[in-house]
């Protein structure tokens, strides 16, 4: 039994529907795209999410962008189409678009050793030996997910920012460097390019790649080279702490009010919530720390769509994008490519010709999806919390029900938002 039907069995039809209305929606709406709004009205009620937002192009033109909840529930502030969340790992597409764009200047190549880019100087510990496998992680292994890091096995440590300090002899949290002169002087899980396991630490040392080959810190050359050129502004790289939370970002909330001790400086070791200082977000930044409305991420995913107007990226690089990666990542046993394989930054899955790309987003209080149909679709919908009364990530939930609502829109409208 759902928790909106609960509600209807205990409260009656009458205040349930008093409940729903009050639930506050910003953001213009558009008789042709009404499947859209009732599936997140009851999509937020029946799973208790604080926020919500969603935004949907289509071939390259905004039709929708709402708010729906909460951005602030203590301070009754409502969600805004504007309003900041935190993408998480949605920043790998980001970080691997600006990797292509270098590729495309001919400042990287995909096929280079990651790590002859890099002076960070191992950590090596007593009584071993550098894995000398680590020199043959190329640029391309790394935005694969076959870098030879397996989290499943070893460890997740960008999650690790405590324990990787005090190795280095330092007070915590550990930033992203700090995390890969630790990891240098780590044996791998498997060797390059052998397999695919998703690596928060391959996205970390390609964002200190970019830094190498530009000069610049990962953040400006993202965004003055990639965000501002296709008109997005506001994005930029979140904070740990609630004090430094950007204007326009919602609260964030990690169901059950789960605590753990922090790992930040300013109050290291007091119990706060998780979203406020389990994890240095700010070491997280090429893999998981930009913060972006949904506007911002189907901005860029329209960008990408439309890469012959918008420039951001040469029709090479698009297609790399969405290849197959070779050998048992990409390919079954018998050789033939999978259904579903992880591209350069994005999940794909081949539809004829074309593809539809996604990525997902997950951090305590965070709940992120970002999709490119082969249709000229493109939606984002972003939530301030995580997990769903089901304990299931509730981007991951939504996306089905995504779908089926854009397949009972009748007829689309031809006005664009971005214009607006």
């Amino acid at each position: 039994m759902t928790f909106q039907t609960t509600l209807i069995l205990v409260l009656g039809w009458s205040a349930f529907n008093t409940l729903n209305a009050a639930l506050p929606e910003t953001g213009k709406t558009h008789p042709a795209l009404r499947p859209f709004d009732q599936l997140m009205r009851r999509f937020v009620v029946e799973n208790e999410i604080p926020g919500a937002a969603l935004a949907v192009a289509k071939d390259g033109r905004l039709l929708y962008a709402r708010g729906f909840g909460w951005a602030n529930r203590e301070n009754k502030k409502p969600v805004q189409p504007h309003s900041l969340f935190r993408v998480a790992s949605i920043s790998k597409p980001i970080t691997a678009v600006a990797i292509l764009r270098l590729v495309d200047q001919g400042k990287l190549k995909l096929d280079e050793p990651a790590f002859a880019r890099l002076p960070h100087k191992p950590l090596v510990r007593k009584d071993q030996k550098l894995d000398p496998r680590l020199e043959k992680i190329t640029i391309r292994h790394l935005l694969q997910h076959r870098g030879g890091w397996d989290r499943a096995q070893s460890m997740d440590a960008m999650f690790r920012p405590v324990r990787i300090a005090r190795a280095l002899g330092k007070a915590p949290p550990a930033d992203a460097n700090d995390v890969i002169r630790f990891m240098r002087g780590w044996p791998l899980d498997f060797d390059p390019g052998a397999r695919y396991a998703y690596s928060n630490l391959g996205y970390n040392i390609l964002g200190r790649v970019i830094e190498q080959a530009t000069d610049r810190s990962y953040e400006d050359y993202v965004k003055a080279e990639i965000l501002k050129p296709i008109g997005v502004t506001a994005m930029r790289i979140g904070r740990t702490l609630p004090a430094g939370r950007a204007k326009d970002e919602v609260r964030y909330y990690a169901r059950g009010n789960r605590t753990s001790l922090s790992v930040m400086a300013e109050n290291f070791g007091q119990r706060v919530p998780r979203p406020y200082g389990a994890w240095h977000f700010e070491a997280m930044d090429s893999h998981g720390a930009w913060i972006a409305s949904v506007i911002d991420l189907v901005r860029f995913g329209s960008a990408l769509e439309h890469y012959k107007e918008s420039k951001i990226l040469k029709p090479a690089s698009i297609t790399a994008m969405t290849e197959p990666p070779p050998g048992a990542a990409g390919h079954d046993a018998n050789g033939k490519p999978k259904p579903v394989y992880y591209g350069l930054g994005w999940s794909v899955r081949p539809v004829g010709k074309k593809s539809n790309r996604w990525h997902t987003g997950s951090l305590d209080g965070t709940a992120a999806l970002l999709v490119l149909r082969h249709d000229g679709l493109c939606w984002a919908v972003l939530f301030n919390t995580r997990a769903t009364p089901k304990n299931s990530h509730a981007g991951r939930q939504v996306d089905p029900l995504l779908h089926e609502a854009a397949a009972k829109v009748q007829s689309w409208p031809d006005h664009d938002l971005f214009k607006k």
